[in-house]
């Protein structure tokens, strides 16, 4: 439904950030893709992930940035340590940035995504999380905290359009579409290739004997947004689990519209992602989480009786 501007204040302004640099570092994607010169770096913090010159460069640029929107917070990129930016030693906002998410395919002008969650330590849980899509007309996905403390959820194309995010899918698993981050050959095919349960009851025939089921390949946040938004109907991850700063965004703006996402014994997760200290806010950046995200509860469940994990 199209809304009024009804986007909290931090969150509009960490919005207008977020597309600003989407701005500057789209067209130096585009330039990465067309001639090849794709700036792959060593990645030291994580041995099997793609590292560029872009990933290292939003990472900066956000970290100068967003002291002007936030005098003093946590800084979490996945790019480094957490460290406190500004003069109190102990500031209360944590902001969480994975600064270009799929960045081997970003580099390549395919698809590329950038994160950002603003996560209070009084409150223990996110007050803001914004998710930018660098590529496609629909641009921008927002959970936030107004006021009244009722969290909200909003979509933003290119044109700038906004949409409240509060009807997300409804559907069985029979017509569902589902995602998966299915690209790693031997980590994440095969062992979605190996779900025969699940594969079969998402081909089973739905209402009028059609097969409606259909898996189709999602990334890190913008996954659990695209169901926010129902685009998708739910999203699944039981082979090797999602980072923090892949699912935690997302997953906030998911909770904003209204949808589930359970972990594989079936119980909700937490959006007190334990960020008391330095010392867990770095801790918290280690640990992988499976999850099944869904645009109801109904449908979680169904997902989760058809996996053998």
């Amino acid at each position: 439904m199209d809304s009024e501007t009804l986007i909290p204040d931090l969150a509009a302004r960490i919005v207008a950030l977020v597309r600003e640099i989407m701005l500057e570092i789209r067209p130096r994607l585009v330039h990465a893709a067309l001639s090849g010169k794709r700036g792959e770096q060593k990645n030291t913090r994580h041995n099997d992930n793609f590292l560029s010159e872009f990933d290292l460069w939003m990472h900066q640029r956000y970290k100068e940035a967003l002291v002007e929107n936030i005098p003093s917070f946590v800084y979490a990129s996945e790019e480094a340590d957490p460290e406190v930016i500004g003069s109190d030693p102990e500031p209360d906002l944590c902001v969480l940035v994975d600064p270009l998410d799929t960045s081997e395919l970003a580099v390549r002008g395919l698809y590329g995504y950038t994160h950002i969650m603003i996560y209070s330590r009084a409150l223990a849980r996110p007050v803001v999380s914004v998710i930018g899509d660098i590529f496609h007309h629909i641009q921008l996905y927002v959970g936030a905290r107004d006021a009244e403390g009722v969290d909200r959820a909003f979509m933003i194309t290119a044109d700038q359009t906004q949409y409240v995010l509060d009807r997300p899918s409804e559907a069985s698993l029979a017509e569902a579409l589902v995602t998966n981050y299915l690209m790693r050959p031997d980590a994440r095919f095969v062992p979605l290739a190996q779900q025969s349960g699940f594969l079969t009851a998402l081909s089973a025939p739905s209402t009028g004997g059609k097969k409606k089921g259909r898996i189709g390949v999602d990334f890190g946040s913008v996954s659990l947004c695209h169901i926010a938004a129902g685009l998708t109907d739910a999203t699944v991850e039981f082979a090797k689990g999602f980072a923090i700063w892949d699912l935690a965004p997302g997953h906030y703006v998911l909770h904003a519209a209204g949808g589930s996402v359970i972990d594989l014994h079936g119980q909700p997760l937490s959006l007190d992602y334990g960020f008391d200290s330095l010392a867990d806010i770095a801790a918290a950046m280690n640990p992988r989480q499976k999850f099944i995200a869904a645009g109801n509860a109904s449908l979680a469940d169904e997902i989760l009786k058809t996996l053998r994990v």
